[in-house]
C-alpha cells in the first residue's frame, strides 16, 4: 500500500463510522463458476501446472477462424496473420493451417528471424518499419531456406528510410521487396501525399537491381474501435480510408506503371475492421490477429460474431476472510459490513496484469489495498464460493505482449488440456 492509499484509507474510516448506515451497498451478483470455468478448473486443479498460465480455447479459436475466413472468402480476399497478437510459432501454425494461408505479418527483428527459420514457406511482411540496424541483424543472423529476395516485404514509411535501405542492399548485394506505409487516417506515420510516395517510387525505379516494389500497406482499425458519433460514423470513416488508399493505388498504377505488377501485395484492415472490407476491390488481403482471440480491448460491434478464446488462470493461495487493510486493524471489519463484496478475501499467485477479471463472476479488484505481480488480492461476496488451490480466471486486455508473460500456452479443448505450446522468446 502506498502512503496516499494509506492516508484515504484511515481518512476515509472515520467518515464511514460517522454515517454508514446510510451507505450500505448491496452485494454483487457474485456466484460460483458457471459450468464452462467448472470445468476448466477441475482439469486445472488435477493436470495443470498450479501457477499462472494463459488457456487457449480451440473450441472457439475454431469458430472466430471460420468467422474471418467467410469474410475474407466473401471479400475474395487473402488473409495475413497478424503474428505479434499470436506470439506462439504453433499457435500460428495450427491458425494458418484452418485458413489455408501461409502469409504472416511480423514486427520484431528476432521474431522475424524465427519466422524464417520456422515457416520457411512463408510469405513475410513486416507490419512497422524497422530501423535499418535492425535489417541488418536479421540478414546477419538468417540461417536456412527462407529467400528473403522473393518471401520477404520491408515496410518503408518515408524517403530518407527508402535510402537507407537502399545503401544496406548495396552493401550487402541483394535486392530488397519494398512495401509502402500508407498513411490512410491513423496518422501514425506512413505516405500522407502523393509527392512523398512519387520520390519513393522513382527511387525504387532507379534501382531495379536492389530494390523491388511489393506493394502498399494501409492500416485502418480505428474505422472498427467505435470512435465518437461526432468524428463520422464507421461507414463515413471508412468512405475516407479507401478514398485516400484508391487515390495512391491510382497514382503509383497510372504515374509509375512500371512498378506496377501482378501479384503485388495490397495490404490493409486490422482486426476491428476486416469486415468491412467484404464490400471493396482495391485490396488484396486483410490482416488479422487479435480478433482471433478476442481480448477485451476487442469487445466491439465490429466482432460481435467472435468468442473470447484466451484466458489467464491462476490458483487462489490463500483465503482470508473479510477484508484487512493494513494498520488499520479492527476498523478494517467496517469495509466488509459496508460492503458485502469485500466479505471474502483470496489472494492470487501472481496478478497485475493487463486484464480483467472473468470468473467467478463477482469478483474484483481491491484499489485501496493497492496490485501486487507476486500475491494480488482480490475480493467477493460469500455466494464466490472460492477455496484454496480453485482457479480465478481472467480475459486479458490485449493479446500481443500478454501471451508472452506465461510461458507455454496451454491449449484447450471441450474443457480439458490436449497440447502446450510454447510462445516466442
Amino acid at each position: 500500500m502506498n502512503r496516499r492509499n494509506f492516508i484515504a484509507a484511515t481518512a476515509g474510516a472515520g467518515v464511514l463510522l460517522a454515517g454508514a448506515g446510510a451507505w450500505l451497498r448491496p452485494a454483487d451478483r457474485g456466484a460460483p463458476y458457471s459450468e464452462y470455468f467448472a470445468r476448466l478448473n477441475r482439469e486445472l486443479k488435477a493436470f495443470g501446472p498450479m501457477r499462472p498460465v494463459m488457456l487457449i480455447d480451440l473450441d472457439r479459436l475454431d469458430h472466430n477462424i471460420d468467422v474471418v475466413m467467410q469474410s475474407v472468402r466473401r471479400a475474395g480476399k487473402a488473409l495475413r496473420l497478424v503474428e505479434k497478437s499470436l506470439p506462439s510459432p504453433q499457435l500460428l501454425n495450427y491458425i494458418a493451417k484452418r485458413a489455408g494461408t501461409r502469409r504472416l505479418m511480423s514486427f520484431h527483428q528476432p521474431f522475424l528471424n524465427h519466422d524464417a527459420e520456422r515457416f520457411p514457406d512463408a510469405d513475410l511482411l513486416l507490419g512497422k518499419p524497422l530501423p535499418v540496424r535492425s535489417a541488418q541483424l536479421f540478414y546477419e543472423n538468417h540461417r536456412g531456406p527462407f529467400d528473403p529476395t522473393t518471401l520477404l516485404q520491408w515496410l518503408i514509411d518515408t524517403p530518407e528510410r527508402l535510402q537507407q535501405y537502399l545503401a544496406l542492399a548495396r552493401a550487402l548485394n541483394t535486392r530488397m521487396r519494398i512495401n509502402i506505409e500508407l498513411d490512410v487516417g491513423l496518422h501514425r506515420g506512413g505516405v500522407a501525399d502523393q509527392a512523398t510516395l512519387g520520390r519513393m517510387l522513382t527511387l525504387i525505379g532507379a534501382n531495379p537491381q536492389h530494390l523491388e516494389f511489393a506493394g502498399f500497406m494501409g492500416y485502418d482499425p480505428f474505422v472498427g474501435m467505435g470512435v465518437p458519433g461526432i468524428l463520422g460514423s464507421p461507414i463515413e470513416l471508412f468512405a475516407k480510408v479507401m478514398t485516400l488508399y484508391d487515390g495512391f493505388v491510382n497514382y503509383a498504377r497510372t504515374q509509375h506503371a512500371a512498378l506496377w505488377k501482378p501479384g503485388l501485395t495490397l495490404n490493409t484492415a486490422g482486426s476491428p475492421s476486416y469486415r468491412m472490407h467484404e464490400n471493396e476491390r482495391t485490396s488484396s488481403e486483410v490482416s488479422v490477429g487479435s480478433a482471433l482471440l478476442k481480448p477485451t480491448h476487442y469487445d466491439l460491434p465490429s466482432l460481435v460474431d467472435h468468442q473470447p478464446a484466451a484466458f489467464i488462470a491462476t490458483p487462489v493461495i490463500k483465503s482470508t476472510g473479510a477484508v484487512k487493510i493494513p494498520a488499520l486493524d479492527g476498523k478494517s471489519a467496517l469495509f466488509s459490513w459496508w460492503d458485502p463484496n469485500q466479505r471474502e478475501t483470496y489472494f492470487i499467485y501472481g496478478g497485475n496484469w493487463m486484464a480483467e477479471l472473468e470468473s467467478p463472476s463477482g469478483l474484483r479488484f481491491n484499489g485501496l489495498y493497492g496490485r501486487s505481480s507476486n500475491q494480488e488480492m482480490v475480493n467477493g461476496s460469500s455466494a464466490v464460493g472460492l477455496g484454496v488451490d480453485d482457479q480465478v480466471f481472467l480475459r486479458p486486455t490485449q493479446s500481443e505482449s500478454v501471451l508472452l508473460q506465461f510461458g507455454d500456452l496451454l491449449a484447450v479443448r471441450d474443457g480439458r488440456i490436449v497440447e502446450t505450446w510454447p510462445v516466442y522468446s
